[in-house]
């Protein structure tokens, strides 16, 4: 399994190659962005397909349908239908929390067993719902494998590869982000025409699939080298599995890495009081900071409701749905374009031209939908058109930037002795943070109408210039020296000091 590409060793970098174990490791770690971005395209598609509306909405059916006095921003704002889409994210956020002892203590593997299995449960009660609440409780479900899956799997991709191909390694769980919503948008425009009503079954059953994957993998697969190290008092196991991964004997050097920071690790007993230390201050901030940002781009809103907000514009359901597969091509796309470019030109470089993008597409949007689109009635063909551009442009954007980014930068900031309990932070908040925009948005577009993306928008400027002030860049750290970034960086070295205490503490007893 030592096939690969040589990777000659340089300055701070790491004997070995790309092997085949590691790309087959981080594609089936991968299939948990595939879940989740299944998940996220899946239930915008069904909640604009009218059967579905008329079974388990009736009242927003009816207000669509029969109401020909209500706003065009207003049709779709029912807290019983954002409910639906957001109940996923509560059920994520309190299990990613629960998934971190898991991940601590029996390894990344379990973590994403669990994940995979409790998806497959969800999916089969999505599938055979005949009420709201069992459609519910099978949202919940799928939030719990989600946050199982979102808060192991980067941790395990970040791990198992060599840190130069580090960022387009992790940036594969983006693409299946992306291929999952684009799968999602495919599907639904598929299943909605087929006759009988029921074709959202099968767009919500489908789920199982990618799911399975992730489960057989995990049984199959091998656990990462950090995790055998800081769960096994022989180093042996671990170093034969990095030298089957790394596809070299040589690997001395990392191997006595990986021993150190577990050595620390393992002095932290209480992770989630040490990460608040005034040490860890500047990867608190980015497990905070990050996710919430992630969700004020606006992303999730054309992620779940893109074709409610094409029919807001006027188009037709099939319309709307077949827009949703554009916008998730051209996602899917940008994110592979990221993944080939995020370890030469680095992580702010990209974070900033996304940025811009997201930026100016979003103003143009608003202005348009301002002077354009009215209460009653839908923009012409030709404008609907340069709105769904827009938007195209606009997911460009996000996709090669803070949608890779976003999971990428977190998973590989933290050191080992707090890096469970710092992406637990990391998901949760993007949970929380997801949560709150899924259910709100509706009323949010409702009464700000097209102001909602100027709000947006607004927000965009302030995440770019905290990046660019206050984000170090990190393409070519090895995972394990990470903290030097910090004690370079102009801000954060003020926080961080000049020493680290207890790694300087090690080596003087190891003197």
């Amino acid at each position: 399994m030592a096939v690969g590409l040589a990777i000659a060793s340089e300055g701070g970098q790491y004997n070995g190659r790309l092997t085949l174990l590691v790309l087959l490791s981080c594609m089936m770690a991968a299939t948990g962005g595939i879940i989740f971005g299944y998940d996220l395209g899946i239930s915008g598609g069904v909640t604009s397909m009218e059967p579905f509306l008329k079974k388990f909405f009736p009242k927003v059916y009816t207000k669509m349908k029969e109401d020909t006095k209500i706003s065009n921003y207003c049709k779709f704002d029912s807290q019983l239908l954002t409910s639906f889409t957001s109940s996923l994210y509560i059920a994520g956020l309190i299990s990613s929390f629960l998934a971190s002892p898991v991940t601590g203590a029996f390894g990344r593997k379990p973590s994403i067993l669990i994940g995979g299995a409790a998806f497959l449960a969800g999916s089969a009660l999505g599938g055979a719902a005949v009420n709201v609440y069992m459609l519910i409780l099978g949202r919940v479900l799928l939030g719990v494998g989600v946050g199982f899956a979102n808060q192991s799997v980067p941790l395990y991709i970040s791990e198992m590869a060599l840190p130069r191909h580090r960022g387009a390694m992790n940036i594969g769980f983006q693409c299946g982000v992306g291929l999952g919503v684009l799968s999602a948008n495919i599907i639904n425009f598929g299943t909605e025409k087929i006759k009988g009503g029921w074709g959202w079954r099968i767009s919500l059953a489908l789920a199982a699939l990618p799911a399975s994957i992730l489960t057989i993998g995990a049984i199959l697969l091998p656990e990462t080298p950090n995790s055998l190290i800081q769960n096994s008092s022989n180093p042996d196991k671990a170093k034969t599995v990095l030298q089957r991964i790394r596809g070299t004997t040589d690997v001395q050097a990392e191997l006595d890495d990986l021993v150190e920071a577990s050595l620390i690790s393992k002095t932290i007993n209480r992770p989630f009081r040490k990460i608040i230390q005034r040490k860890y201050r500047p990867q608190l901030v980015m497990a905070i900071a990050i996710p919430f940002f992630q969700q004020v781009t606006g992303i999730n809103v054309i992620t779940f409701y893109a074709p409610i907000l094409f029919r807001t514009i006027g188009q037709g359901e099939s319309a709307s749905l077949m827009s949703a597969v554009v916008t998730g091509l051209v996602g899917t796309t940008a994110t592979f374009v990221s993944a080939l470019v995020v370890d030469k030109l680095g992580r702010k470089t990209l974070f900033m031209i996304g940025g811009i993008q997201m930026f100016v597409t979003q103003i143009t949007i608003g202005v348009i939908m301002a002077i354009l689109l009215g209460d009653h009635g839908g923009l012409s063909k030709g404008y609907a058109y340069l709105v769904l551009a827009l938007i195209c442009v606009y997911v460009a954007g996000f996709a090669w930037s803070w949608g890779p980014l976003g999971w990428l930068v977190p998973s590989e900031i933290f050191p080992l002795e707090i890096r469970s309990a710092g992406q637990s932070i990391t998901v949760a908040m993007g949970f929380l943070f997801t949560f709150i925009i899924a259910q709100s948005f509706l009323a949010m577009l409702c009464r700000f109408e097209s102001g909602i993306f100027f709000f947006f928008g607004g927000w965009v400027v302030v995440m770019t210039a905290f990046v660019s002030f206050l984000l170090p860049e990190t393409k070519n750290v090895p995972i394990e020296q990470m903290e030097k970034v910090w004690k370079d960086h102009r801000f954060w070295k003020t926080i961080v000091g000049e020493v680290d205490d207890e790694k300087k503490a090690y080596r003087q007893q190891g003197a």
